[in-house]
Protein backbone atom coordinates (compact mmCIF):
# COMPACT_ATOMS: atom_id res chain seq x y z
CA UNK A 1 0.00 0.00 0.00
CA UNK A 2 1.22 3.49 -0.76
CA UNK A 3 -0.21 6.69 -0.32
CA UNK A 4 0.40 9.38 -2.23
CA UNK A 5 0.08 13.11 -1.78
CA UNK A 6 -1.03 15.00 -4.44
CA UNK A 7 -0.95 19.09 -4.72
CA UNK A 8 -3.72 21.87 -5.72
CA UNK A 9 -5.35 20.20 -8.51
CA UNK A 10 -7.48 23.66 -9.53
CA UNK A 11 -9.98 21.77 -11.84
CA UNK A 12 -6.97 19.91 -13.94
CA UNK A 13 -8.61 17.07 -14.65
CA UNK A 14 -6.29 15.64 -17.76
CA UNK A 15 -3.38 16.05 -15.65
CA UNK A 16 -4.78 14.72 -12.31
CA UNK A 17 -6.35 11.30 -14.29
CA UNK A 18 -2.53 11.46 -16.30
CA UNK A 19 -0.50 11.76 -12.73
CA UNK A 20 -2.90 8.57 -11.15
CA UNK A 21 -1.82 6.65 -14.12
CA UNK A 22 1.68 7.51 -13.95
CA UNK A 23 1.35 6.41 -10.14
CA UNK A 24 -0.42 3.21 -11.06
CA UNK A 25 -2.70 4.12 -8.05
CA UNK A 26 -4.95 1.46 -7.42
CA UNK A 27 -8.18 2.54 -4.77
CA UNK A 28 -8.08 -0.98 -3.66
CA UNK A 29 -4.83 -1.14 -1.94
CA UNK A 30 -3.51 2.83 -2.09
CA UNK A 31 -4.62 6.03 -0.60
CA UNK A 32 -4.56 9.40 -1.98
CA UNK A 33 -4.35 12.50 -0.13
CA UNK A 34 -4.85 15.72 -1.26
CA UNK A 35 -3.95 19.41 -0.16
CA UNK A 36 -7.26 21.56 -1.07
CA UNK A 37 -8.19 23.73 -3.78
CA UNK A 38 -9.22 20.74 -6.05
CA UNK A 39 -11.65 23.48 -8.05
CA UNK A 40 -11.52 26.87 -10.08
CA UNK A 41 -9.28 28.16 -12.66
CA UNK A 42 -8.67 24.63 -14.41
CA UNK A 43 -11.66 23.34 -17.14
CA UNK A 44 -12.15 20.27 -15.37
CA UNK A 45 -13.43 21.34 -11.52
CA UNK A 46 -16.86 19.23 -11.94
CA UNK A 47 -14.46 16.38 -13.26
CA UNK A 48 -12.10 16.19 -10.41
CA UNK A 49 -15.31 16.81 -7.80
CA UNK A 50 -17.00 13.84 -9.31
CA UNK A 51 -13.65 11.67 -9.45
CA UNK A 52 -12.54 11.80 -6.01
CA UNK A 53 -15.84 11.77 -4.16
CA UNK A 54 -16.31 8.36 -6.48
CA UNK A 55 -13.20 7.02 -4.38
CA UNK A 56 -14.61 6.94 -1.22
CA UNK A 57 -12.86 6.09 1.46
CA UNK A 58 -9.10 5.91 -0.71
CA UNK A 59 -9.25 9.53 -0.45
CA UNK A 60 -8.94 12.42 1.68
CA UNK A 61 -8.64 16.00 1.34
CA UNK A 62 -8.52 19.17 2.99
CA UNK A 63 -10.51 22.47 2.22
CA UNK A 64 -8.75 25.21 0.40
CA UNK A 65 -9.85 28.74 -0.20
CA UNK A 66 -11.25 27.77 -3.75
CA UNK A 67 -13.30 25.21 -2.11
CA UNK A 68 -15.14 27.38 0.21
CA UNK A 69 -15.12 30.12 -2.62
CA UNK A 70 -17.14 27.44 -4.28
CA UNK A 71 -19.42 26.87 -1.43
CA UNK A 72 -19.87 30.48 -0.32
CA UNK A 73 -20.67 31.19 -3.62
CA UNK A 74 -23.13 28.29 -4.09
CA UNK A 75 -24.69 28.60 -0.35
CA UNK A 76 -23.60 31.91 1.45
CA UNK A 77 -24.52 34.46 -1.24
CA UNK A 78 -21.19 34.90 -2.66
CA UNK A 79 -20.36 35.85 -6.43
CA UNK A 80 -18.29 34.08 -8.50
CA UNK A 81 -15.53 36.50 -10.13
CA UNK A 82 -14.65 37.21 -13.87
CA UNK A 83 -12.05 34.04 -14.02
CA UNK A 84 -13.98 31.77 -12.24
CA UNK A 85 -14.71 28.11 -13.84
CA UNK A 86 -17.27 26.98 -11.86
CA UNK A 87 -20.47 27.49 -13.46
CA UNK A 88 -20.09 23.57 -14.61
CA UNK A 89 -20.75 22.52 -10.72
CA UNK A 90 -23.34 24.60 -9.94
CA UNK A 91 -25.31 23.22 -13.21
CA UNK A 92 -24.38 19.88 -12.61
CA UNK A 93 -27.66 17.90 -11.67
CA UNK A 94 -25.80 16.40 -9.08
CA UNK A 95 -24.55 19.10 -7.35
CA UNK A 96 -26.29 19.28 -4.15
CA UNK A 97 -24.83 15.92 -3.12
CA UNK A 98 -20.81 17.17 -4.65
CA UNK A 99 -21.70 20.43 -2.63
CA UNK A 100 -22.67 18.50 0.29
CA UNK A 101 -19.61 16.20 0.22
CA UNK A 102 -17.01 19.24 -0.50
CA UNK A 103 -18.78 21.14 2.73
CA UNK A 104 -17.83 17.94 5.07
CA UNK A 105 -14.30 17.81 4.43
CA UNK A 106 -12.26 18.89 6.93
CA UNK A 107 -9.45 21.86 7.17
CA UNK A 108 -6.83 19.25 8.54
CA UNK A 109 -5.67 15.49 8.27
CA UNK A 110 -3.68 14.62 11.01
CA UNK A 111 -1.88 10.58 10.98
CA UNK A 112 0.81 9.94 13.19
CA UNK A 113 3.09 13.00 12.68
CA UNK A 114 1.79 13.63 9.40
CA UNK A 115 -0.17 17.27 8.97
CA UNK A 116 -1.98 17.80 6.18
CA UNK A 117 -3.56 21.36 5.10
CA UNK A 118 -3.82 23.46 2.68
CA UNK A 119 -2.19 26.47 3.59
CA UNK A 120 0.02 24.96 6.73
CA UNK A 121 -0.02 25.15 10.27
CA UNK A 122 -0.04 28.47 12.28
CA UNK A 123 3.44 28.23 14.09
CA UNK A 124 1.74 29.38 17.55
CA UNK A 125 -0.95 26.47 17.58
CA UNK A 126 0.22 22.20 18.80
CA UNK A 127 -0.89 20.15 16.70
CA UNK A 128 -3.38 18.85 18.96
CA UNK A 129 -4.40 22.53 19.51
CA UNK A 130 -4.82 23.12 15.66
CA UNK A 131 -6.25 19.82 15.33
CA UNK A 132 -9.17 20.99 17.75
CA UNK A 133 -9.57 24.06 15.93
CA UNK A 134 -10.10 23.01 12.54
CA UNK A 135 -12.66 20.70 13.97
CA UNK A 136 -14.75 23.48 15.25
CA UNK A 137 -14.87 24.72 11.76
CA UNK A 138 -16.03 21.19 10.62
CA UNK A 139 -18.67 20.78 12.92
CA UNK A 140 -20.13 24.33 11.90
CA UNK A 141 -20.49 23.70 8.23
CA UNK A 142 -22.21 20.33 9.41
CA UNK A 143 -24.40 21.82 11.66
CA UNK A 144 -27.43 23.79 11.44
CA UNK A 145 -26.09 27.01 10.87
CA UNK A 146 -23.72 26.54 8.42
CA UNK A 147 -25.70 28.53 5.61
CA UNK A 148 -25.34 31.63 7.74
CA UNK A 149 -21.16 31.20 8.59
CA UNK A 150 -21.30 30.85 4.75
CA UNK A 151 -22.45 34.24 4.14
CA UNK A 152 -20.36 35.53 6.99
CA UNK A 153 -16.79 33.41 6.47
CA UNK A 154 -15.12 35.99 4.03
CA UNK A 155 -12.98 38.82 5.48
CA UNK A 156 -9.46 39.70 6.48
CA UNK A 157 -10.28 40.11 10.27
CA UNK A 158 -8.91 38.89 13.06
CA UNK A 159 -5.48 39.46 11.63
CA UNK A 160 -3.99 37.79 14.85
CA UNK A 161 -5.28 34.79 16.73
CA UNK A 162 -6.12 35.37 20.22
CA UNK A 163 -7.63 32.53 22.81
CA UNK A 164 -10.63 34.86 23.66
CA UNK A 165 -11.87 34.99 19.94
CA UNK A 166 -15.46 33.96 20.12
CA UNK A 167 -18.11 33.23 17.07
CA UNK A 168 -17.57 34.51 13.58
CA UNK A 169 -13.98 36.00 14.58
CA UNK A 170 -12.53 32.80 16.03
CA UNK A 171 -13.85 30.67 13.06
CA UNK A 172 -12.86 32.62 10.17
CA UNK A 173 -9.67 33.43 11.62
CA UNK A 174 -9.00 29.54 11.93
CA UNK A 175 -10.75 29.08 8.19
CA UNK A 176 -8.03 32.37 7.20
CA UNK A 177 -4.94 29.99 9.20
CA UNK A 178 -5.35 26.86 7.45
CA UNK A 179 -6.52 27.69 3.70
CA UNK A 180 -4.64 31.34 3.10
CA UNK A 181 -2.18 31.73 5.09
CA UNK A 182 1.74 32.74 3.69
CA UNK A 183 3.65 35.16 5.61
CA UNK A 184 3.11 35.77 9.18
CA UNK A 185 5.09 37.84 11.89
CA UNK A 186 6.74 36.66 14.96
CA UNK A 187 3.34 37.11 17.07
CA UNK A 188 1.89 35.02 14.14
CA UNK A 189 -0.51 37.89 12.70
CA UNK A 190 -1.38 37.28 9.09
CA UNK A 191 -0.13 39.37 6.17
CA UNK A 192 -3.22 38.90 3.39
CA UNK A 193 -1.36 41.37 0.91
CA UNK A 194 1.56 39.27 -0.83
CA UNK A 195 0.97 36.57 -2.83
CA UNK A 196 4.27 36.14 -4.96
CA UNK A 197 7.29 34.75 -3.93
CA UNK A 198 9.53 35.28 -1.07
CA UNK A 199 10.63 38.76 -2.21
CA UNK A 200 6.79 40.03 -1.70
CA UNK A 201 7.45 39.12 1.77
CA UNK A 202 5.97 42.65 3.76
CA UNK A 203 8.74 44.36 6.02
CA UNK A 204 8.96 42.23 9.64
CA UNK A 205 6.95 38.95 7.80
CA UNK A 206 8.36 35.83 6.95
CA UNK A 207 6.63 32.54 5.54
CA UNK A 208 5.39 30.73 8.10
CA UNK A 209 7.34 27.44 7.54
CA UNK A 210 10.20 29.63 8.65
CA UNK A 211 9.32 29.99 12.43
CA UNK A 212 9.88 27.46 14.80
CA UNK A 213 7.34 25.12 16.17
CA UNK A 214 7.49 23.77 19.60
CA UNK A 215 6.50 20.13 18.42
CA UNK A 216 8.26 18.64 15.08
CA UNK A 217 5.10 17.11 12.68
CA UNK A 218 5.74 16.01 9.34
CA UNK A 219 3.58 19.23 7.48
CA UNK A 220 2.19 18.88 4.13
CA UNK A 221 0.85 21.86 2.02
CA UNK A 222 0.28 23.30 -1.15
CA UNK A 223 -1.72 27.04 -1.80
CA UNK A 224 1.40 28.76 -2.79
CA UNK A 225 2.30 27.90 -6.01
CA UNK A 226 4.47 30.66 -6.25
CA UNK A 227 7.07 28.89 -4.22
CA UNK A 228 7.44 26.04 -6.82
CA UNK A 229 7.53 23.27 -3.76
CA UNK A 230 10.54 24.94 -2.34
CA UNK A 231 10.41 26.17 1.27
CA UNK A 232 14.02 27.51 2.25
CA UNK A 233 15.61 28.20 5.29
CA UNK A 234 12.72 26.17 6.49
CA UNK A 235 12.62 25.85 10.48
CA UNK A 236 10.54 23.10 9.69
CA UNK A 237 9.72 19.68 8.38
CA UNK A 238 7.82 20.82 5.90
CA UNK A 239 6.71 19.84 2.32
CA UNK A 240 5.27 22.40 -0.44
CA UNK A 241 2.94 20.55 -3.16
CA UNK A 242 1.45 22.97 -5.08
CA UNK A 243 3.60 23.35 -8.09
CA UNK A 244 1.70 25.65 -10.38
CA UNK A 245 -0.04 23.12 -12.83
CA UNK A 246 -3.10 25.83 -13.35
CA UNK A 247 -0.25 28.24 -14.16
CA UNK A 248 1.82 26.34 -17.02
CA UNK A 249 4.15 24.35 -14.50
CA UNK A 250 3.47 20.72 -12.91
CA UNK A 251 1.33 18.35 -11.03
CA UNK A 252 3.11 16.93 -8.18
CA UNK A 253 2.13 13.53 -6.24
CA UNK A 254 4.20 12.78 -3.23
CA UNK A 255 4.71 9.27 -2.24
CA UNK A 256 4.58 9.38 1.69
CA UNK A 257 6.53 6.26 2.32
CA UNK A 258 9.46 6.86 0.43
CA UNK A 259 9.57 11.00 0.02
CA UNK A 260 10.11 10.78 -3.55
CA UNK A 261 8.20 13.00 -5.82
CA UNK A 262 6.19 12.25 -9.29
CA UNK A 263 5.46 14.83 -11.47
CA UNK A 264 3.25 15.47 -14.40
CA UNK A 265 3.38 18.36 -17.03
CA UNK A 266 0.61 21.04 -17.00
CA UNK A 267 -1.77 20.75 -20.36
CA UNK A 268 -2.92 24.48 -19.17
CA UNK A 269 -1.75 27.97 -20.82
CA UNK A 270 0.36 30.03 -18.70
Amino acid sequence: MRTYVIGDLHGCYAEFVALLEKLAFDPRADRLWLVGDLVNRGPGSLDCLREIKALGSAARCVLGNHDLHLLVAARGGGRLHRRDTLYDILAAPDREALLDWLQAQPLMVREGEVVMAHAGLLPQWRVERAEALAGEVTDTLGGEHAGRFLTRLFGNQPERWHDELEGDDRLRFIVNAFTRMRFIDANGQLDFSAKEGLDSAPAGFRPWFQFPRADDPQLLFGHWAALEGKTPQAAVRVTGLDTGCVWGGAMTALTLETGALTQVASQQRP
